[in-house]
């Protein structure tokens, strides 16, 4: 039976399911903010707590470690609550842990409130995404997918660098502030232009956890978590990098992150055109572009116009590859798509901390700021290795999916 999430008696008024897309998409740009924001305040936060850049950057590797475990335990733990209660519910709980990471007295109260507020995160997307898909029918999927995650893009290209230049001129606390202020924002449009969602009649914390007994599933987590780290290598030190190897001013940092944003807003809106044609084939491109990408990064970016191109280019693939792994992963989950849509935040987020935690590592071993590139190229080879192996296995096994399953999700056959 398909999740009630998807059934199409939910579908709303063309104006009503464009209303609830705003607000899924407000959601996205204030999570995306929250983030994102670390990356570009990382030289301010360390210089602030008396600590080294890749210190700091355990607080990245924090926020991404609290998506890695809230996106599925939560999800599956609310499993029979409504979907607006608890969309709204996953926002009060990001809204106090940027609001607690804004008072952090020290590091390691700052690492805590990264990680409380890094909770929902996963969980957030995943509901949305079957939300959205509910309230704009199946085969609108990618559109609705995508346009809720054009607002984490959009935050990449306003919202982090706003946040950046406020957190160095009034200090990173700022930042969190100010994102506090956009997860109550989101509260309101949430309660107010959001329909009711009921989940499914036999919903049960048994029976998403069920969905994860599935080998492919993880087979394609595995894939999106290791592969993804290679973007968020990069990433996560993309100041120090702008900064001490491309030699543009600190002031400037804000409007490379924009222009990485621009890329991702651009990836998101090709990527769920793709998705709606053929998922696998836009996961496919997702990693041969972000293989490319990293490349360019790595051997270019010690000039101005080699760093920003090759920069906006991995924000392209990114999120051409972050929409086409959340599509394949509800696929893989056709029972529990929540869960499935969860997880791929999940993934990306293991990436998100273990990519930050490498890049951090090689930097701190004294090989400079352009080895977090080589670092992350290596990585998201490994990604499409696993799914170029796992694809010829499925020849030979058959579709991950059964076609009725697919059909259900309005999966790509």
């Amino acid at each position: 039976m398909p999740d009630a999430d998807l059934r199409a008696p939910t579908q709303a008024t063309a104006p009503r399911a464009r209303l609830a897309l705003g607000a899924l998409a407000l959601g996205g740009f204030g999570i995306g903010t929250a983030e994102f924001a670390a990356m570009g305040l990382l030289p301010g936060i360390a210089a602030d707590l008396g600590v080294s850049i890749p210190a700091a950057g355990h607080v990245i590797t924090a926020y991404a470690v609290g998506v890695v475990l809230g996106a599925p335990a939560l999800t599956a733990l609310a499993a029979r609550w409504d979907r607006r209660t608890l969309l709204v519910a996953l926002m009060v709980t990001f809204t106090i842990g940027n609001l607690l990471s804004a008072l952090a007295p020290t590091l390691e109260w700052l690492v805590v409130g990264r990680f409380f507020a890094g909770l929902p995160h996963g969980a957030f997307f995943g509901v949305g995404a079957v939300t959205g898909t509910a309230v704009v029918g199946p085969s609108r999927r990618g559109m609705a997918v995508a346009t809720m995650m054009v607002g984490l893009t959009v935050a990449n290209v306003v919202g982090v660098p706003l946040s950046t230049a406020l957190g160095q001129r009034m200090g990173w606390q700022a930042a969190f502030v100010v994102v506090g202020v956009l997860g109550l924002a989101t509260l309101l449009a949430l309660v107010r232009w959001i329909p009711t969602v009921p989940s499914a009649s036999d919903a049960s914390i048994r029976r998403e956890f069920s969905a994860l007994a599935n080998g492919r599933l993880w087979t394609a987590f595995a894939a999106g978590s290791i592969g993804f780290g290679g973007m968020f290598a990069v990433y996560s030190y993309v100041a120090p990098l702008t900064t001490e190897v491309t030699g543009l001013a600190e002031r400037s940092v804000p409007w490379v992150l924009a222009l990485f944003g621009i890329g991702m807003t651009v990836g998101t809106l090709v990527g769920g055109r793709v998705v709606d044609r053929s998922v696998v084939l836009a996961v496919r491109l997702g990693f041969v572009g972000t293989i490319l990408a990293l490349l360019l990064v790595a051997t270019t970016s010690a000039t101005v116009a080699g760093a920003l191109v090759s920069l906006v280019g991995l924000g392209v693939s990114s999120q051409v590859l972050g929409i086409a792994l959340q599509a394949r992963l509800m696929d893989l989950a056709p029972a529990a798509p929540s869960i499935g849509a969860a997880l791929c935040h999940s993934a990306l987020n293991a990436g998100n901390a273990a990519g930050a935690f490498l890049g951090g590592a090689v930097i701190a071993a004294g090989l400079g700021f352009l080895a977090p590139a080589w670092v992350g190229l290596g990585l998201t080879v490994v990604g499409l290795a696993i799914v170029l192996v796992s694809g010829r296995l499925e020849l030979r096994t058959g579709p991950a999916v059964p076609v009725d399953a697919a059909r259900r999700v309005g999966a790509t056959p």
